[in-house]
């Protein structure tokens, strides 16, 4: 079982509950350690007195927050303490907010929230049902390891979930790290070829199908060289340097890799007119020629898996498919079919 972070008391209104916190996340791969070159003599680390060059224990080392050039105050643990009385071991939520209201970038560390306690569970088990349904996520504050974190608590996995957020000041504008982004024009053609693209290659959010390639082979370098053998891989296709000259180019080139078949530029947008029939000659060609092309029995729809369908779903131009599950999209491109 892994350890508990923090324990308290998660508190809204005049609901509140014994919760303990665990981490909810962690980095796998080998230990490394650092050692002086061409010999088995480990780097090591010391905490020295500057003026001393003597060791310094644990419990001799004190804070100092710099106020000056070469000047400092020494803080002792006492004087932390009472810097948020009554809020050190509460977790008090101040509002609900949408679940996804909140950008990525201001996450910072996930835990899991557990009741502490059986007469805990029914009104965890509450609040956990009332975010599921209502779609939102509390807002909270709390005092974790000598400092006041900005806290989300929202249900996932069937439990809660309290995630860390950095404070308003902590978060840079682009501007602050960046260059500016030069202004580009993006017209229609290139942007229905972006979202062809897209839709070609959307899919479901499966975190199995990924895997840490460079932490694997990691581990085989380091067992290899154990048994002094040697590992070697195929070369791998360096990245692409420079900017695109083409951009369209570019898309349709792409579209074909990843449909296997021709990449087409998206049909121009019909005016009120041609669509109620003012251009019919042509309307009717591309539609007839449509109308030849062989779609599979609705029968073999069963048999395809979701990004199949995905594919000829976009094919049909069936809209709002990247948001249907496998049941729903098997149904739109039937009825479209069958249309």
């Amino acid at each position: 079982m892994v350890s508990t972070v923090w324990r308290g008391t998660l508190s809204v209104g005049l609901l509140s509950l014994g919760v303990s916190l665990y981490s909810a996340r962690e980095r796998h791969g080998p230990t490394m350690h650092q050692f002086v070159r061409g010999t088995d003599h480990r780097v090591r680390y010391r905490k020295v007195d500057e003026e001393t060059g003597k060791d310094v224990g644990s419990r001799d080392i004190v804070k100092g927050a710099k106020v000056d050039s070469d000047e400092y105050v020494i803080l002792e643990p006492d004087d932390l303490a009472g810097l948020a009385p009554g809020k050190s071991r509460t977790m008090e939520i101040t509002g609900f907010v949408p679940a996804d209201s909140v950008e990525p970038v201001w996450y910072s560390n996930a835990y899991f929230l557990s009741p502490q306690d059986q007469s805990a569970a029914k009104p965890y088990r509450l609040l956990c049902a009332a975010l599921e349904r209502t779609g939102r996520v509390a807002l909270a504050t709390m005092v974790m390891r000598d400092r006041e974190h900005l806290v989300l608590v929202g249900p996932q996995q069937g439990v809660l979930t309290a995630n860390t957020l950095f404070w308003p000041d902590e978060i840079r504008a682009p501007s602050d790290v960046m260059p500016p982004v030069a202004e580009a024009e993006v017209s229609e053609r290139d942007l229905g070829l972006a979202e062809q693209l897209v839709e070609a290659m959307a899919e479901d959010w499966d975190p199995d199908q990924h895997e840490d390639v460079y932490q694997k082979r990691l581990q085989e370098l380091i067992e290899a060289k154990s048994a002094g053998r040697k590992v070697r891989y195929a070369e791998e296709r360096p990245a692409q340097e420079g900017t695109v000259v083409e951009l369209t180019d570019a898309l349709r080139k792409t579209l074909k890799e990843r449909k296997g078949g021709r990449a087409r530029a998206p049909e121009p947008r019909r005016s009120e007119e041609s669509a109620k029939g003012g251009t019919a000659k042509g309307g009717a060609a591309k539609g007839s020629r449509r109308k030849k092309k062989t779609e599979p029995p609705a029968a073999d729809l069963e048999g395809m898996t979701k990004k199949e369908l995905l594919r000829r779903a976009q094919e049909l131009d069936v809209p709002g498919r990247s948001k249907m599950s496998r049941e729903d999209l098997e149904s739109a491109v039937r009825e479209r079919i069958s249309a």
